[in-house]
């Protein structure tokens, strides 16, 4: 199917289901009973109509909903293959030699938490000979 009956494609079937919409709030709004027969309903034991929506609204809406979703699709630009090294190439040329991974690259490892304490140690020890 040629892209360019994409969009009349798609127009269509938005029409199609704002139609299919409006007619199923339409047969709703048949069912529900109006206010003088609401004090009668309410004095009868028996419960409100309801019913399934007919076939016509349903298949309108599936339809609709087809259509468009061919419309969006046929109207895709078309896809690229993804190729991991092309693609990392391509970053790393644009980002001057960065890479997307530099930030967990150049992160630093685990802290030695011991070898922090013995800093501070050391540090506060000179701070205190200084004082001297």
């Amino acid at each position: 199917m040629p892209s360019y009956l994409s969009r009349p494609l798609t127009v269509l079937g938005l029409l199609f289901l704002s139609h299919a919409c409006y007619s199923a709030y339409e047969h709703s709004t048949l069912l529900t009973p109006s206010p003088q027969s609401s004090t009668i309903a309410s004095t009868s034991t028996s419960s409100p109509p309801t019913a399934s929506l007919p076939l016509d609204i349903s298949l309108e809406t599936i339809i609709s909903v087809i259509m468009i979703c061919v419309g969006l699709v046929v109207g895709a630009e078309e896809l690229k293959p993804i190729m991991w090294r092309v693609w990392a190439g391509k970053v790393e040329r644009e980002s001057g030699g960065g890479g997307p991974f530099q930030g967990l690259e150049d992160r630093l490892g685990f802290v030695d938490i011991r070898a922090k304490r013995k800093e501070f140690a050391d540090w506060v020890r000179d701070q205190d000979n200084d004082k001297k």
